[in-house]
């Protein structure tokens, strides 16, 4: 396991082996997505029990909505699925190969979901892709006061490498323009 990891809770061990399996497995199913046409993220929601509740990828280029990032997506797909607007009863879990951006963290905190973990730090996503990740202030600690979990910085090099590749293919990444 990695030492970088980052929580805002004790870190529990099993916890962050299963979130570490499934990172390395969503960032290896990554690259089918984005020849797809998806972007360069991936999220899953898993019930309590480690059931697969929903796999989304961002969407935002090839359905033409700036809303469409995995985590928002993932987020739908298993209120869908569950045919509810409120996750708190399921105690579920967020899946991300990246940190969530401003809006994305929002849309979890939102949601119900209890806890969220994810790969690449929004800094490095920033350094490879140029994407604005957003002010984000404190939210590990803001998370915990609402008694949602979050864990980062795991199977780091795996999404860096994702996230290179699409860079170096000369995939879009999207931003409003900005004078």
């Amino acid at each position: 396991m990695q030492k970088d990891v980052i929580a805002n809770e004790e870190i529990n061990t099993a916890k962050l082996a299963q979130a570490e399996k499934i990172i390395l497995q969503l960032q290896q199913e990554l690259p089918s997505y984005i020849a797809n046409g998806s972007g360069p993220f991936l999220a899953a929601v898993y019930d309590e029990k480690g059931n697969l509740v929903a796999k989304e990828a961002n969407s935002v280029i090839n359905e033409g909505c700036s809303h469409n990032h995995a985590e928002m997506n993932a987020i739908k797909a298993a209120e869908k699925a569950l045919q509810t607007y409120d996750l708190s009863t399921y105690n579920l879990s967020l899946y991300v190969t990246a940190e969530p951006c401003m809006m994305c963290l929002g849309g979890i905190m939102w949601s119900g979901i209890k806890a969220v973990y994810y790969g690449v730090p929004s800094e490095r996503v920033e350094q490879i892709t140029g994407f604005d990740e957003g002010f984000k202030p404190n939210w590990f600690e803001e998370f915990q006061k609402r008694g949602i979990s979050a864990y980062g910085n795991i199977a780091v090099k795996a999404g860096e490498k994702v996230l290179q590749d699409y860079v170096s293919d000369g995939k879009t990444v999207y931003q409003p323009n900005r004078e």
